[in-house]
């Protein structure tokens, strides 16, 4: 584990299925790090209020850090060949003043 990086415990656990026979998971439970104060990136788009649904926001936030530095990790690697500059755009648009 690197000492330049925030330290996060994620547990995710169904609590409901889409049908009464689905099946029922165990939780999943992940130890990561990742550079950035997840916690402050979850608070400014909560306040950006992006999306109609207030939820959204943070599962938006942890699911984009969640995905963005297992990507920069492996930046190297042929399945974001073709992602890398999109997202860096993507990346630039979503980080930019909001424009009302």
């Amino acid at each position: 584990m690197s000492k330049r990086a925030y330290k996060y415990h994620l547990r995710l656990e169904q609590v409901a299925g889409i049908a009464p026979d689905s099946p029922q998971h165990e939780p999943l439970e992940l130890d990561f790090e990742n550079h950035d104060d997840i916690f402050s990136i979850v608070e400014r788009l909560q306040s950006r209020q992006l999306f109609a649904e207030p939820g959204q926001s943070t599962e938006f936030a942890i699911g984009l850090k969640l995905f963005s530095e297992v990507m920069l990790k492996n930046r190297q690697h042929p399945l974001f060949e073709e992602l890398a500059p999109a997202f860096k755009a993507f990346m630039q648009r979503l980080k930019a003043p909001t424009q009302e």
